[in-house]
Formats: structure tokens, sequence, C-alpha cells
């Protein structure tokens, strides 16, 4: 599948959230957010032909969590949704490195090859930026109101996301292999 359609699956349901919750609310953006993934997953493996781990686990989390936000009316689980799914991914790659296992090598290795002490860098970074992710969607929708929480994951997570996935590009190169 080409990235930019890769790009617009991933992101299109988070979109539908913002546009819908800004008109409606955030019990239809949570019910169109869900729609809209529930959608899209199933698109990127007809097109693809491949399983996408990372959406596949936060649709989960969005149904589950989504569920509970519109069976119980109480917005707190869609909330909290990003604090676990990113605790989730982080405590999924240092799981790996734990057992010596670079989990994003599987990921992203046919992508590039970088040597194993460049998989291992790259991996304890995109488990504290989880981590970061995690903590800063805590902070942001304890502290601020509903509509600047929703404004942030749009406007604020995603650049922070592709900021630091530039920042890598300089590890990536450094630890590049001819593989």
């Amino acid at each position: 599948m080409n990235q930019f359609l890769k790009l617009l699956f991933e992101l299109g349901p988070l979109l539908v959230f913002f546009l819908v919750n800004g008109k409606y609310g955030i019990f239809p953006g949570t019910a169109a957010f869900m729609a809209a993934a529930a959608i899209a997953i199933p698109a990127m493996w007809i097109m693809g032909r491949e399983i996408p781990i990372m959406p596949i686990v936060s649709g989960v989390f969005l149904l589950v969590f989504g569920g509970l936000t519109l069976y119980l009316q109480d917005e707190t689980f869609i909330k909290l949704k990003p604090t676990l799914v990113n605790i989730l991914f982080a405590m999924i790659l240092w799981t790996g490195l734990f057992f010596r296992r670079p989990l994003l090598k599987y990921l992203f290795g046919s992508v590039f090859a970088l040597s194993d002490a460049g998989w291992h860098s790259l991996t304890v970074r995109w488990s504290f930026f989880f981590l970061l992710l995690a903590l800063l969607n805590e902070i942001v929708w304890r502290t601020q109101t509903e509509e600047f929480w929703v404004n942030f994951k749009v406007w604020g997570l995603l650049p922070i996301t592709f900021i630091f996935t530039a920042f890598q590009i300089g590890l990536i190169n450094k630890y590049k292999t001819n593989e």
C-alpha cells in the first residue's frame, strides 16, 4: 500500500473524531471515531494484505474504551485510551528489549536495515517517547477543557510525533547497514 493511503487510513479516524466532536460533541465524536476505525482497519488489510499491528491494538482499545464512553456516557474512558495504548506500546517494546529482541526490527526491518545497536537505541527512544505521550495525554485531559484535549490530540500529538520521528533520521543513518 502506498504511504499516503496508509497515513490516510491511520489518521482518518482521528480526523473524523475531531470534526464530528467539534460539531456535535464528544459522544457522537466517539461513535464516529469507532465507526471510522472499524472501516479503516479492515480497508488497510484488504488493500495492503497485511495486518497493521499498531492500528489493530489501538482499534481494540478504541472499541473497548469508546464503548464504555458511550455506554456509561462518561468521556473519561475515551480520554484514558491514548494513555493506556501508549503505556502498552512502551511496555511491549521494553519486554522485547528484556528478551533481547528489539521489536521495532520486526515491524520496520523490511523498511530499513540497522545494526543491532541501532535497533536497540531506536527501540529505547520509542519506548520513552510512548511514555512521554502517555504523560502528556494525562496532563492535558486532566488539566484542560475537553475542547482543548481534542485539539491537542490532533494538532499537538501528531506534530510532536512527526517531529520526534524526523529526529530519528540521524540515528537511523548512523546505524544503517547494507543488508
